[in-house]
């Protein structure tokens, strides 16, 4: 029994080809070997073996199997013929077909849609994540970061060509960029319109290449850009860049680059929204007696008053000390925790005025008021 070829050496792709080129390449192919096009006596079975690796490779579940276990994947599956059943000569691609196309064509008219771009298209978004420090998001500044993205080729402006001469109109499809190809559907020969597949959906050919960029229209960049760091920005947010996404095809722009925002954590402060949360310790006598202190706030610090009496798990605010809100600049506002600690070292002296101040208050304390309420 001969021995499969690779799948994706019969469709003429890499492994990491896209959906898109995946397709491209088995219309190219179906369109070669189709028995109704192509007479010769191994049309057929290579359209057949064309067919069954582009069912394969386009599906995404089938696609991984074959990629961990190669043909023995569905050997058994199959049945020994996997075009068994298909009809209409082994064309088994109907879940591919554009019903746009099929009834456009069967009833003689209407708008014709093509599944394939035959203008220039907009690259792709891409994203990448930047960290940065929690002050720089509370304040802003300025990062130069390296990027590589596809630039227009400055010599021939994107078009690929040494010279504007060495353009020409493309005379399979006389510079429109479609063409139309018959195909056998479950209603018969069809005609529908798909991209050129002589100049790709350009509608030009290039005659002598550009030797900056060997004929692609574009070249591989790399370099710094500087990007503003937004005070108040979050984690989660994103910045965009124009024009460093995906390049685009047929000549179109470049999509954009967003930059995802993630802050890396600080020692002392935290962030809910724009507020701005801070621990601090402070003794019991000064929690007791009150006292003056200096705060410190992501803009400095700042004088506060800890009133006398202050209990554990207290929570002052200090208004306006938050971050600046991006759309508005009204800050938001800072919550200090206090923790209030309890001395483990005395000397003998601080021991002695404690059991002074406890004797002075026994009739007062707080846990006699406690006793006497389950007495009653």
């Amino acid at each position: 029994m001969a021995t499969k070829r690779d799948f994706y050496e019969v469709l003429g792709v890499s492994k990491n080809a896209s959906k898109e080129d995946i397709k491209a390449a088995y219309r190219k192919l179906a369109k070669q070997f189709h028995p109704d096009i192509n007479k010769a006596p191994d049309a057929e079975k290579k359209f057949k073996e064309v067919q069954e690796a582009y069912d394969v490779l386009y599906d995404d579940q089938k696609k991984a199997a074959y990629d961990q276990l190669g043909h023995a994947a569905f050997d058994q599956a199959a049945g020994g013929n996997p075009f068994q059943g298909g009809g209409f000569g082994g064309f088994s691609g109907f879940q591919d077909v554009d019903m746009g196309d099929i009834f456009g064509s069967f009833f003689g008219g209407g708008q014709r849609r093509s599944r394939q771009p035959s203008g220039p298209q907009r690259g792709a978004d891409t994203q990448m994540r930047l960290r940065i420090d929690f002050m720089d998001a509370i304040n802003g500044k300025k990062l130069v970061i390296p990027i590589q993205y596809d630039e227009s080729c400055v010599t021939c402006a994107g078009t690929g060509a040494r010279s504007s001469s060495d353009l020409e109109t493309c005379r399979q499809c006389g510079g429109s960029g479609k063409q139309r190809v018959r195909q056998r559907t479950i209603l018969g020969m069809m005609e529908t319109e798909t991209i050129c597949d002589n100049c790709q959906g350009r509608g030009k050919k290039i005659k002598h290449e550009c030797q900056t960029c060997g004929g692609k229209g574009y070249n591989r960049v790399k370099t710094d850009i500087e990007v503003n760091i937004p005070a108040g920005i979050n984690s989660g947010q994103q910045i965009r860049i124009a024009g460093k996404g995906e390049r685009g095809d047929l000549g179109g722009p470049n999509g954009d680059l967003y930059l995802e925002i993630a802050i890396n954590k600080h020692s002392h402060f935290s962030r809910e929204g724009n507020d701005i949360h801070l621990e601090i310790p402070l003794s019991f006598v000064d929690a007791t007696l009150g006292v003056t202190i200096d705060i410190p706030t992501v803009y400095g610090d700042v004088s506060m008053i800890i009133p006398a009496g202050t209990q554990p798990d207290k929570v002052l605010k200090i208004k306006g000390k938050g971050v600046k809100d991006l759309r508005g600049q009204t800050p938001g506002d800072q919550y200090v925790h206090l923790r209030i600690e309890t001395p483990s070292n005395l000397t003998k002296k601080q021991r002695e005025l404690l059991e002074s101040f406890r004797d002075e208050s026994k009739e007062d304390s707080s846990y006699k008021k406690f006793k006497k309420f389950f007495r009653n």
